[in-house]
């Protein structure tokens, strides 16, 4: 499925009569798997170490000193990455009004020679960037969007905003795209010396904390002829998982009711109240919350409610999110939110809108084999050397948050197997599960945030324009650039995948989407809130023709703590 360079094969087969040996091995080790993995589940995802790992060729002389290479290579664009970081962590914006950071990402893409469809799959703001030409073709991707109201000053360790109620990067998203990038360049110039084959693909996760895209991304065919997915997401350690994946899949549903206005006081029995639905259905569904499966998490809020009190309620709305651990668990739960709403509008005498889906997300499972090469290259890597300022500035986070003042990782963890169904009790979701169903995918977590904070918060943000996050960008661009040469010189890696793939995750399900056929992406939804607080971010946006770092140009000195 792949093409290499000439005489790679050779290198680990002398005859062809090897390589039908190898791949009816491989296919052995995958029928066995199955069984060596369930017996290894006892407890959570560490269960599945026990699991025997893969058997996949070794780097050769030439595969290792590419990589030797590559990881130099990406040493010296930390400037670069760098400056990405700052850059899109200034501009904070919220999911499908990223046009600051999109229209950037595009320009340096362009630039470095890659050919950049724009607007894809009907939203303006996600792309895809394109250069090398046969296979394997491998997808990188990470988030791009912010958070609601988490502004924050960089390398201040406590709440600091930058603008009051504005929104920032309190996840993290803006440094996702430098760990692509960096190595995507770094592969660029290696694969033309050598004339290696393969495509690389580069595309932004769109509106990630709405799960508002990568569902649309599959839809419109982005990844149809795509061989590996290499997604990215920040994190406080290097490390990578395989299997089903712990967290939950989710639909994002919004209820409208219509009902009839009138004068509240002066004659409120010719009203029909639509927010009285809104608050019977969520009263339903909080009764109805009690016998639910413990694996369940839904949550919801109400965007309207109504315009002013002397005035019955002609219109209002609530917005769900109905999060399970499996595809038919989230169906379920959709199927009681739909009938509460429709018992909601009866008991009102209001009529129950059609309902839009906002977003979805497949609960995720990644591939083993491309986990397995990508640990073995994190590995190698091994985590950033954290300077005393570093921890200084990440205990008094710490301490801020009430949380074990235990400072940054300083070792990687082991290759993460899967979770253990039985005793998964969800959490979050992202839509990069809706991809891990259609290609071979896994998420490498790199090392830019500071461990123990509450997630979806300004704390969050705290670190994501530091050395913290500069330096876990470079490792986290370093194991991709490495992977990236695994794949595109290995072809039985790419051959694994798939085995797995079609072998092992999707032998009994296969992936149906959760959006409708008429719902299409909700490219409206931050209008109103980045049209409120744009301008008044626009001051603070990095300049890097003035400035080397976002701390120099804010004047923060790191790391700024409570005296």
């Amino acid at each position: 499925m792949s093409a290499v360079s000439p005489g790679t094969v050779g290198r680990f087969f002398d005859e062809e009569w090897d390589m039908r040996a190898w791949r009816i091995a491989l296919v052995l080790v995958f029928l066995a798997g199955p069984v060596g993995w369930a017996q290894g589940r006892g407890g959570g995802r560490g269960g599945a170490q026990a699991a025997a790992p893969l058997s996949l060729p070794p780097d050769t002389a030439r595969i290792t000193a590419l990589k030797t290479e590559a990881a130099a290579e990406v040493d010296r664009l930390k400037d670069f990455s760098q400056q990405m970081v700052d850059q899109l962590f200034s501009y904070g914006e919220l999911g499908f009004q990223e046009f600051e950071t999109s229209g950037y990402l595009v320009r340096i893409l362009k630039e470095n020679g890659f050919q950049v469809e724009e607007g894809v799959a009907g939203i303006p703001t996600a792309f895809m960037a394109t250069w090398g030409s046969g296979k394997p073709v491998i997808a990188l991707g990470s988030d791009i969007d912010g958070i609601p109201q988490s502004s924050q000053k960089p390398g201040v360790a406590y709440h600091d905003p930058l603008v009051e109620g504005a929104p920032g990067h309190g996840e993290g998203h803006n440094s996702g795209q430098a760990v692509n990038i960096t190595a995507a360049l770094v592969l660029k110039k290696i694969m033309e010396r050598e004339k290696i084959q393969g495509t690389i693909r580069i595309w932004p996760g769109v509106a990630e904390e709405l799960v508002g895209t990568k569902a649309y991304f599959i839809r419109a065919g982005l990844f149809k002829d795509v061989d590996v997915a290499m997604f990215t997401h920040v994190g406080n350690n290097l490390s990578v998982s395989w299997g089903d994946g712990g967290g939950s899949g989710l639909v994002s549903v919004k209820y409208s009711f219509k009902g009839e206005s009138a004068h509240a006081a002066g004659s409120p029995w010719r009203g029909r109240s639509a927010l009285d639905a809104v608050e019977l259905m969520n009263a339903g569904w909080n009764f109805r919350r009690e016998h639910l499966a413990l694996s369940q998490r839904s949550h919801y809020v109400i965007t309207d409610g109504g315009d002013q009190p002397n005035v019955v309620p002609q219109t209002a709305s609530v917005w769900y999110y109905f999060r399970q651990i499996t595809f038919d668990g989230i169906k379920d739960l959709w199927a009681i939110g739909d009938k509460i709403a429709a018992g909601a509008a009866m008991m009102t005498d209001t009529e129950l809108l059609p309902t839009r889906v906002l977003g979805s997300a497949w609960p995720r499972h990644f591939n083993r084999a491309i986990a397995q090469v990508t640990f073995e290259n994190i590995q190698k890597v091994g985590m950033p050397e954290w300077s005393e300022d570093d921890q200084v500035f990440a205990r008094a986070v710490q301490k801020e948050l009430g949380g074990t003042e235990r400072g940054l990782s300083t070792n990687v963890g082991s290759l993460g197997g899967p979770t253990n169904q039985a005793t998964n009790t969800g959490g979050g979701s992202d839509d990069i599960g809706d991809i891990s169903w259609n290609v071979p995918t896994v998420t490498l977590s790199y090392p830019s945030n500071i461990p123990g904070l509450p997630g979806h918060n300004w704390s969050n943000g705290i670190a994501m324009a530091t050395p913290i996050a500069h330096k876990g960008v470079t490792a986290g661009a370093k194991v991709q650039a490495m992977t990236l040469l695994d794949i595109l010189l290995k072809p039985e890696v790419v051959t694994a995948s798939w085995t797995y793939f079609n072998d092992v995750q999707t032998r009994t399900r296969k992936y149906e989407p959760l959006i409708r056929p008429q719902d299409q992406p909700a490219i409206d939804l931050n209008k109103e809130i980045m049209a409120r607080y744009r301008e008044q971010m626009r001051p603070y946006y990095f300049d890097s023709t003035k400035y080397k770092t976002y701390l120099e140009q804010l004047g923060i000195k790191y790391p700024t703590i409570r005296k």
